[in-house]
C-alpha cells in the first residue's frame, strides 16, 4: 500500500525552513520527498497535507509505563522521597492494570506528537513475562514503538543508601525489609525469558535491559546485566547522578563517579543510556562520548524533582549523544515531548550569561529525533523525514494560533508548539491520529477503566501510603543532609 501525502511543508529543523514538498510512503517507509506534483503509484491513497507542517515524529528518549496512573500524587518530592512513595503509588497491579497504564501513556504521547518511546517499567520483587508482555502490547494496541526495559535492582532504595537503615526506628526496619528485591538471579531468569519468548514485532515493541540505579544493584548483578543485553543485542538503560544525593552516595560506596564505576564493570558503550546525568562530570561526559554512549535528558523531571539542571551544551561538546525525555508521569507529570523540548532549550539559557554556549531550537529537535532515537536502538530508522526511514511523521495545523504567524518553524516547534496544533500522527505508515481523534483506542472506555484502577489502587495501596508517610518523615531529613555534603560539580541554580 502506497501512500502520496501532498501539500505539506516539511520540516528541515537545522536550516530553519519549511518548504512545501510531497511525501510517497510505500508500505511503513518514506521512499521519495520532492518538490509538488512527485510522481506516485496509481492506487496510492492520497492524503491531504495543504496548511499543515510536516515533521518528524518526536521520540521520548525515557519514561515510565506504572507512573502514568500516578499521575499528580505528589508536590514537594525529591528524587529520594519519590523512590519512598514507590511501593504505594507503583503498587498492587493487576497485569491489567499495568497494561492500562502503559497504555494511558501512549496515548497521551501519540497525541502530542510522540511516536516512539524507552519505556523502564517497575514490577516488584522482580519483572515477570507476563508482566513485560502487557506492557508492550499497550504500545501495539495504540500503535506506537516502544523500546521496553524493566528496572531491577537487588537492594532496595533503604539498602541503597549508607546510613539509611541505621538511622530508621527497629519497627520501620522490619517494614522496609519486605520491601526488598528478589534475588538478581531470579530478575536475571525473568528478563532472559521474556527476551527468549518475545512475541511483538521487534521493529514496533522491542525489549531492552535497565539495572534502575548503580548502587541499588550488586556489582555481579550489573555484570549479569551486561552479559544478558550483549547475549541478545538489546540497550542498557541506568539512572545515573540524577540526584546530588546519588553523586555523593557513588563516592561514598566506590571511591568513584557513578559513571567510572558502571564503565569499570563493562556498562559503557553505544548501547548505553544514561537517565538523567544531571550531576556528571566532565570526565563522565568524556568517558559517556568517547564510547559513543547516550544521555537521556529530561529537563522537566530534573526540575519537578529538585534535582538541578543537567549540562546539555557540555554532553554535546564532549560528544555524546544526547536524546529528549519526559522521565514518568508521577514526577514529571505530563508526557509532553514539546514541553521537553521548550524546557531544554530554557535550561540551558538559565545557567549561564554566555549565550554561545546556549543550545539552539536546531540542536533541541536533533535531540528529540535523531538523538532520542540512537538511544533507542533506531538509529537510521526513524527520527528523520529521508527516503529509507519509517514512515512516522507528525502533523501540525498551521491555522493554529501557535503557528499564526509562521516566522521560523524550528524555534516555533522549540518555544510555542505545546501539543495543541497536532492534527494526525502516522506511525509506519499508518494514520493512528487522524483529525485530533486516536484511530486505534476508545479514549472515552479507557477513561473509565483509568478511574475504575484508581479507585481500587487507592484502596488496596492506602496501608502503604501510611507507611510511606512515615518513612518520608525520616527520609526527608536525612537525604537532604547527603544532598549538602561538597560536591565538585554543581547543578544548582542557588546553593545545596
Amino acid at each position: 500500500m502506497a501512500t502520496i501525502i501532498r501539500g505539506g511543508r516539511v520540516l528541515d529543523a537545522r536550516a530553519h525552513r519549511a518548504d512545501a514538498a510531497d511525501i510517497l510512503v510505500v508500505g511503513d517507509t518514506i521512499a521519495e520527498i520532492g518538490a509538488p506534483g512527485l510522481p506516485a503509484p496509481p492506487d496510492a491513497a492520497v492524503l491531504d497535507a495543504r496548511g499543515k507542517l510536516l515533521h518528524p515524529g518526536l521520540i521520548n528518549a525515557h519514561t515510565h509505563a506504572h507512573g502514568n496512573l500516578a499521575k499528580g500524587l505528589g508536590d514537594r518530592w525529591t528524587l529520594e522521597l519519590l523512590l519512598t512513595a514507590g511501593p504505594w503509588i507503583s503498587g498492587g497491579r493487576t497485569l491489567e492494570e499495568k497494561h492500562l497504564s502503559a497504555k494511558l501513556g501512549a496515548v497521551e504521547m501519540v497525541l502530542k506528537g510522540c511516536t516512539a518511546s524507552y519505556d523502564l517499567p517497575l514490577e516488584f520483587p522482580a519483572p515477570t513475562v507476563e508482566g513485560l508482555h502487557a506492557v508492550g502490547s499497550a504500545y501495539a494496541a495504540v500503535g506506537m514503538r516502544a523500546v521496553v526495559a524493566p528496572m531491577v535492582a537487588d537492594r532496595s532504595f533503604f539498602e541503597a543508601i549508607p546510613g539509611l537503615m541505621d538511622v530508621l526506628p527497629p519497627a520501620m526496619q522490619q517494614d522496609v525489609a519486605k520491601l526488598r528485591p528478589a534475588p538478581w538471579k531470579t530478575s536475571v531468569d525473568n528478563m532472559r525469558r521474556a527476551l527468549q519468548e518475545w512475541k511483538l514485532e521487534r521493529d514496533q515493541v522491542r525489549l531492552a535491559v535497565a539495572p534502575t540505579i548503580p548502587h541499588h544493584c550488586s556489582d555481579e548483578f550489573i555484570r549479569a546485566c551486561v552479559a544478558l543485553a550483549a547475549e541478545h543485542g538489546v540497550g542498557l538503560h541506568t539512572h545515573v547522578a540524577e540526584s546530588k544525593v546519588q553523586a555523593i552516595v557513588g563516592l561514598q560506596r566506590y571511591g568513584k563517579t557513578l559513571t567510572a564505576h558502571l564503565d569499570d564493570l563493562g556498562v559503557v558503550g553505544p548501547r548505553f543510556t544514561v537517565a538523567h546525568g544531571v550531576w556528571l562530570d566532565d570526565e563522565d561526559m568524556r568517558r559517556l562520548g568517547d564510547k559513543g554512549a547516550s544521555v537521556a535528558h529530561n529537563p522537566g523531571s530534573n526540575m519537578r524533582l529538585g534535582n538541578g539542571l543537567a549540562d546539555m551544551r557540555a554532553m554535546l561538546e564532549r560528544r555524546v549523544n544526547v536524546g529528549l525525555g519526559t522521565d514518568g508521569a508521577n514526577c514529571s507529570d505530563n508526557l509532553n515531548m514539546y514541553e521537553s523540548m521548550r524546557l531544554a532549550s530554557f535550561v540551558s539559557k538559565a545557567q549561564r550569561p554566555d549565550l554561545e554556549r546556549w543550545v539552539t531550537t536546531d540542536e533541541v529537535v536533533t535531540a528529540a529525533t535523531e538523538g532520542s532515537a540512537r538511544a533507542l536502538g533506531f538509529e537510521g530508522t526513524i527520527g528523520r523525514l529521508a527516503p529509507g526511514y519509517k514512515g512516522d511523521i507528525v502533523f501540525l495545523d498551521l491555522d493554529h494560533v501557535n503557528w499564526i504567524p509562521l516566522n521560523d518553524p524550528t524555534n516555533q516547534l522549540v518555544h510555542t508548539e505545546d501539543g495543541g496544533a497536532v492534527m494526525h500522527v502516522m506511525i509506519g505508515g499508518r494514520m493512528v491520529v487522524q483529525d485530533r481523534r486516536l484511530t486505534t483506542v476508545d479514549v472515552a472506555a479507557l477513561a473509565r477503566e483509568a478511574e475504575a484502577a484508581r479507585e481500587r489502587l487507592a484502596r488496596l495501596n492506602a496501608p502503604g501510603k501510611e507507611l510511606s508517610e512515615r518513612l518520608a518523615a525520616v527520609v526527608g531529613r536525612f537525604c537532604p543532609g547527603l544532598a549538602h555534603t561538597p560536591y565538585h560539580v554543581n547543578r544548582y541554580v542557588g546553593s545545596a
